[in-house]
């Protein structure tokens, strides 16, 4: 590029459109410890007391809530800021997606729950995340994928929790309300099974253009016993016929073993925040 452009080497890249990056023979690290002081500063939390967790648990916020309404510029100003700061915390994406859907209409509850996240974010702010380096050729992507049952109390939809790993380290993550009501837990499962694993094959298509090699079978994992029996056994269609045909795309892929399913302890769901 140098022969054919006029340019300069700036060197190893340390920092980039807010995200810090450390680099040595061991791996990579990345974090957004300066971004995340400003957001505090800006926020009027740059002094305040940390706390332990990013929200209260089983917090049910609603949009019908008949608190005080504050203000909606300053409010949607830090959501928006937070939701960046997703970029390299995955601790923080269903705490922040989850005060995002009062964006509309923030009222005192919602931006206490916010303020929360601020505390947290406050005594974290040089978490990051680290990639080592590996010597294998083929390392493993593993997926983890959850989901609540009908958490959000106004629509009674439940919220999909997905994080893929590779060679130990989160490449990609997402938390997101599913579109449909969910008649029960193990639907609930099975629609976040079913994001999980279009997600899945995409990355192994991906990893294996990078490679020039065959893609690699994604190992999904997932703390329902009865979703993974409706992934692998189509005799039970009859639990089944009524969601919607783009999620039984999960139970082909299976088939055709392009991902793999294996049930996982609650306790060690790392889908689940």
């Amino acid at each position: 590029m140098a022969d054919a452009f006029k340019m300069s080497d700036l060197g190893l890249l340390c920092y980039y459109l807010g995200i810090e990056v450390r680099q040595s023979a061991r791996g990579t690290l990345i974090s957004q410890g300066a971004y995340a002081a400003k957001i505090l500063e800006r926020s009027g939390m740059a002094g305040c007391n940390p706390c332990q967790v990013p929200m209260a648990t089983r917090l049910k916020l609603s949009k019908m809530s008949t608190e005080p309404l504050v203000d909606a510029t300053a409010y949607r100003s830090i959501v928006g800021s937070l939701r960046y700061l997703v970029n390299t915390r995955p601790d923080l994406a269903f705490a922040v997606g989850y005060v995002s859907r009062f964006l509309e209409e923030p009222r005192k509850d919602h931006l206490a729950a916010v303020k929360q996240i601020l505390r947290y974010v406050a005594g974290t702010k040089s978490w990051g995340l680290k990639y080592e380096r590996k010597k294998e050729k083929q390392v493993q992507l593993t997926g983890f994928s959850d989901s609540d049952f009908a958490g959000d109390v106004d629509a009674r939809k439940s919220t999909t929790g997905i994080i893929f790993f590779l060679a130990n380290s989160p490449i990609t993550w997402q938390s997101m309300k599913q579109k449909v009501v969910a008649q029960s837990s193990c639907e609930a499962e099975y629609i976040a099974a079913a994001n999980a694993a279009c997600q899945g094959v995409w990355l192994a298509r991906v990893l294996a253009e990078v490679h020039g090699s065959a893609p690699s079978v994604p190992m999904l994992k997932v703390d329902n016993k009865f979703a993974i029996a409706l992934i692998k056994n189509s005799v039970l269609h009859g639990h089944s016929k009524h969601i919607e045909v783009k999620y039984h795309l999960v139970r082909e892929s299976a088939e055709k073993g392009q991902i793999n399913m294996e049930f996982i302890r609650s306790e060690e769901q790392l889908g689940d925040v």
